[in-house]
């Protein structure tokens, strides 16, 4: 996934309200950027992190600017909450996951469980239907693990149940975790931010919905799934 246009540098003033950053752009300016990102971005929304972001030339929008990617340990984050399902599509048109592969249609937002819809539905001829859920994880507190979520997620959790009942009735399900950093080379359920997500994944996992958790290649010109990692269970690691 390519960035339509070039972004442009800054710092980090304050993200606040959940979706909204003050960045200073390099050339002096200062802008307001829309914040795709309901998580807490623990560790990614510390005044002072260099920061890019796009500009699109919408008279409709309130917001030119939108907040894609943070330098934080060294390396760039994608804390774009919107592109993972993009990513997701794009790879698999390329067949670039190997679990995902040879299914003939790739229907979204197609409705399942309490009043939900799926991120994904593949289908094929000859095989059941697979339900993929796609999540988004930037988090890294320590070492090279990959967390999910960073605060309480409960419509996630809603949608694991969602994939155990469509195992239940023997289709495939599957949860994805794309992680929007190069530093990482596991990943794990946070216990410790969210208790009943990771717990909620293990029964999952243990009743059939498979875990596939892909890490990225990131640069200021665009966002690319490139691997897979493993995925440990849940974390049991302390905030500092």
């Amino acid at each position: 996934m390519d960035f339509p246009s070039p972004l442009a540098r800054g710092t980090l003033v304050a993200r606040y309200k959940r979706f909204f950053a003050d960045v200073a752009l390099d050339d002096g300016t200062e802008v307001t950027a829309h914040c795709p990102n309901p998580g807490a971005m623990l560790g990614l929304n510390t005044p002072g992190l260099r920061a890019w972001v796009s500009r699109v030339d919408n008279p409709k929008r309130k917001l030119a600017h939108t907040l894609e990617l943070v330098e934080a340990d060294g390396g760039l984050v994608g804390v774009n909450t919107m592109h993972p399902n993009r990513l997701v599509a794009e790879a698999l048109a390329a067949d670039a996951i190997p679990e995902l592969t040879a299914y003939a249609r790739h229907r979204r937002e197609v409705k399942y469980g309490e009043a939900s819809r799926v991120d994904f539905l593949l289908e094929a001829p000859d095989r059941a239907p697979c339900w993929l859920e796609i999540k988004n994880c930037h988090l890294r507190r320590a070492g090279t693990l990959a967390e999910f979520p960073d605060c309480v997620a409960a419509r996630s959790a809603r949608h694991l149940r969602a994939l155990e009942a469509m195992v239940a009735q023997g289709d495939r399900a599957v949860v994805l975790f794309v992680v929007q950093r190069t530093d990482c080379d596991a990943f794990a359920a946070c216990a410790e931010l969210d208790p009943a997500f990771a717990a909620g994944l293990t029964h999952a996992a243990a009743a059939g919905v498979e875990v596939l958790v892909y890490a990225c290649d990131i640069d200021t010109a665009g966002v690319r799934i490139a691997r897979r990692i493993p995925w440990t269970g849940a974390g049991e690691l302390t905030l500092a």
